[in-house]
């Protein structure tokens, strides 16, 4: 039996074979030889030579179906919650950004990202409290709706952001980033720097983290990764876990996250960074009401040497749970 088997996929293997060499033959006499352009001379990827060079992603085929996007001509990049096209949108080269579905990011959406973020209604709140399908489905497009809100606050704030253009099936549809030859902007990690454009670049992430703050927005997971370098400096990207400034309890500690983070990858050009704590002085000042454009910051901040008032803090934690019963009261008369 098994000498009969190996028989029948030795003939099958032959006759595989020999439609390959009968296609080869056929190319070769019906098609011109295309010539092999080497390496050194192909282009880069700019605007002037965007082609359609792939097959339509099947994330992105509704978008074409409504005519949002003419043509997919590359992926730029595969990060831990989305994966980055460049597209044509009629004249105009953009990037559409496909969110991973829950179950594939690697950036879990944590608790903490998600505290302070509104939805539409009751109804919805308790759905993702309870993790129902329809409650992990709003979960879902909070997620993606929270980057698209993010990007059109910041932008309307000043800060260098891409420029967003529609939220469409879990596509976001935005502007491509790109350098001073029109080639898709490289992120910062990849960037050579020394002291002095370390020096510089970091003040304008200071400069960008105070914009931000003033839009009611931190980054929360803000580093060398997601900041992009085009013609004109810093772009930041990837805001999808972006916090409410006055609506999460863990705003502070993600804002000094987010600037130490910055502050130690610089200080690897520029040491005179090491050390600094400009994370808790824009923290401080935003919380004194002090914090405005063009602040003068030094990067040290006084020790507070106070006791704390622990009977204080009980006080609230008390009025906390008791707040917190009578809204679960509430819910359940209303279900009820």
């Amino acid at each position: 039996m098994t000498e009969l088997v190996c028989g029948k996929m030795l003939q099958r293997l032959k006759i595989l074979h020999r439609l390959k060499i009968l296609q080869s033959l056929l190319l070769e006499r019906c098609l011109p030889a295309l010539p092999v352009m080497p390496a050194s001379d192909r282009m880069p990827f700019s605007k002037a030579n965007a082609v359609p060079i792939m097959k339509i992603p099947k994330r992105i085929q509704s978008l074409v179906d409504e005519g949002l996007i003419d043509a997919v001509l590359r992926q730029l990049m595969s990060g831990k919650e989305a994966t980055v096209y460049v597209v044509r949108c009629g004249e105009e080269v953009r990037c559409a950004k496909v969110y991973k579905e829950a179950n594939q990011r690697s950036f879990h959406q944590n608790a903490a990202y998600q505290e302070g973020r509104k939805v539409k209604n009751s109804r919805q709140a308790r759905a993702m409290e309870k993790g129902t399908r329809y409650g992990r489905q709003v979960q879902e497009e909070a997620w993606q709706n929270a980057e698209v809100d993010a990007l059109f606050r910041l932008a309307a704030a000043g800060v260098k952001v891409p420029r967003p253009y529609i939220c469409f099936d879990g596509v976001l549809l935005m502007d491509l980033v790109t350098d001073a030859d029109g080639n898709a902007a490289p992120r910062l990690n990849d960037v050579e720097l020394d002291q002095t454009l370390a020096l510089r670049f970091h003040a304008q992430m200071l400069d960008q983290v105070i914009l931000m703050l003033g839009a009611g927005i931190i980054h929360g997971d803000l580093s060398e990764y997601n900041i992009l370098v085009d013609e004109e400096g810093l772009v930041i990207i990837d805001l999808p876990q972006a916090v409410d400034a006055a609506g999460n309890t863990n705003a502070g500690p993600m804002l000094e996250r987010d600037v130490d983070n910055l502050t130690a990858f610089f200080a690897t050009f520029a040491p005179r960074l090491a050390g600094a704590q400009y994370g808790k002085e824009i923290w401080a000042l935003y919380q004194a009401g002090q914090l405005q454009p063009g602040v003068v910051l030094t990067g040290r901040v006084a020790v507070d040497h106070r006791t704390p008032n622990v009977g204080a803090v009980m006080h609230e934690m008390r009025l906390a749970r008791e707040e917190h019963a009578e809204q679960a009261r509430l819910r359940y008369e209303e279900d009820h």
